[in-house]
């Protein structure tokens, strides 16, 4: 099913130039048991597979976003670059207390 929205980007709309987008929407049902099938469409943008866990987050009243949370801590491994310079523990520790002592 399409779902057809409007955008203006200027500020008369009914007078200036509208572009069309088209959004594909998918829906579900819920059951008794309060348990819905996620349609293939979603799954498959979302890459899940049989067993994943997703996440239901509040964006605003009424609207939630779904993140698939199946990634692992290792996944995210690369995700940051190393530092170019090590630094140790004792050096952190600093850190954090001369910022805390900003902070007072």
């Amino acid at each position: 099913m399409d779902q057809r929205i409007l955008f203006s980007q200027a500020p008369y709309p009914n007078v200036r130039s509208i572009t069309m987008e088209t959004f594909n929407m998918a829906t579900a049902t819920l059951t008794s048991k309060g348990q819905i099938t996620i349609p293939v469409q979603v799954r498959t943008a979302l890459g899940l597979e049989t067993g994943d866990r997703v996440e239901f987050v509040e964006m605003e009243d009424g609207k939630f976003s779904i993140i698939a949370a199946s990634k692992t801590v290792h996944d995210l491994k690369g995700l940051i670059r190393k530092p170019a310079q090590a630094i140790s523990i004792e050096d952190m520790n600093r850190a954090i207390a001369a910022q805390g002592a900003k902070a007072r």
